[in-house]
Order: structure tokens, then sequence, then C-alpha cells
């Protein structure tokens, strides 16, 4: 297993528990404790997660690439509430949209009206909310579950037959120079189709979420149409975003 590969496995098992000990990412992963080690003092170094005695603890506990198993985050619930809110303005009746996985996501589909409109996603959260509404027609591609998503090079590759108006993504981490970033590299293939098909990608982020950069990288600031945040990002903040010529609301 190449060292990126274990790096994501070791964040997808502290996204899942919190907290890992070394023996039991070398017992998952099948290598020394040697190894493990190293690795964690690599992702320590970048931020991801902090090393305590016989393991590691998840550094940036309320900023998840994917939601856990059980139910959705309610972190920073009223900036996600407030960017939904202005995400909802940008949607028109017949429009074929898209929602990425995650939080801010999911409360823009529960403030979606049942209204027509033609809905892509791969969140079972988001599947769950739309499905009750019945003029919503509601798009999902195959794939293998990843925690409340749906990955894989199926749900990429019928992504990229699709004619998507807008997509609504999120990220991890949003920075100058790292660009948009998630923890897991399941996901990647997923987000880069709607990024290449679509004709608008809005990212969604609230402000806790500017300046961080997470494991893996999977969009430049400048393939971004608009970035939504709420109110609590500061104009110092938003200048040091504005050399990629991405409208940031």
């Amino acid at each position: 297993m190449s060292q990126i590969r274990r790096h994501e496995k070791i964040m997808e098992v502290l996204l899942t528990h919190k907290e890992v000990t070394v023996a039991e990412l070398s017992e998952q992963l099948g290598v020394t404790g040697k190894t493990i080690r190293e690795d964690l003092a690599k992702l320590e170094e970048q931020g991801l997660l902090m090393r305590v005695h016989g393991g590691a603890i998840l550094a940036q506990s309320d900023q998840y690439g994917i939601l856990p198993s059980r139910e959705p985050l309610a972190k920073h619930g009223e900036e996600k509430q407030e960017i939904a809110r202005k995400a909802l303005i940008h949607i028109e009746d017949g429009d074929i949209i898209a929602l990425d996985g995650g939080s801010t996501t999911l409360e823009i589909a529960r403030r979606l009206d049942n209204r027509p409109l033609t809905v892509v996603t791969n969140d079972v959260y988001i599947i769950s909310e739309l499905a009750a509404k019945d003029q919503i027609r509601l798009v999902v591609p195959g794939g293998y579950r990843v925690r409340n998503m749906l990955a894989g090079p199926e749900s990429a590759a019928y992504i990229r037959q699709l004619n998507i108006q807008k997509a609504f993504v999120s990220a991890t981490g949003i920075h100058p120079e790292h660009g948009l970033s998630i923890y897991t590299g399941d996901l990647i293939a997923f987000k880069r189709a709607l990024i290449e098909t679509s004709r608008e990608v809005i990212a969604v982020m609230n402000h806790q979420k500017f300046g961080q950069t997470a494991l893996r990288t999977f969009a430049r600031l400048d393939e971004v149409t608009r970035i939504i945040a709420d109110q609590g990002l500061t104009a110092e903040t938003a200048r040091l975003y504005a050399n990629s010529n991405v409208a940031i609301e």
C-alpha cells in the first residue's frame, strides 16, 4: 500500500472513531508500528491530527470531508443555514443542479421547496431528504458507499454524461494556494466530474474552513465560479482569494 493511500486510510479511521492507536492501525494496514508512527508524524505536520501517547486524535473534529455514519453534523449550524439561504437564490425552476455530499449541501436540500427541479446527488442523507418532494426529479449515480456518499468510477462516469447547470460543492478546507481539499481520495473522481461537467461550480463554505488544507486537493480556486460563505468571513480573508478571480458572496 502506498504512503498516500495509508494516509487516507488513517484519516478515514479518525473521521469515524476520532482517535486510534498505533497498534490498531498497524494491524489494519499491515505495516509496522514504526511505519505508522512515521505516517502520524507527517500527518501531524500538516495539521490533520494530533499525536497522543500510543496513537492519535483528529485535529479538526468539526471539519470533515464526509459526514459520520450515524447522523449529520450540527456544528456551525447557523453559518450553514445562512449559506443555504444564499445558495437558494441561485436556484430557479427547471434548473438541473448537483448537490455534492456534505452538511451544508444537506441544509440546502432541506430548504428546497417542492418545485420543478432536477437534483443530482451522491449523498444518501440528501436523497432521503428529497425523496418525498415529488416535483423534484432526483438523479442518483451508482457506485459504492463511503459512509454517507456514493463514490467510485461508475458515479463519476455517469456524472460526465449529464448537462448540469449548477453544482454546489463542499470541501474540508479552502486555501489560496492549495485550493479546495478533502481528507479522502475516494471522493475526488466524483467531485472532479462535477467541476469539469457543470456550467457553474459554486463552493459552499463556512468561514471556519478558509485558510485550511486537508490531505488531498481536488480543485484549484480558478475552477470555481463563485464561493458562498457566511458573514463570519472577514474582508481581509476574502481579499486573499481575490487574485483567483472567483466571486465571493
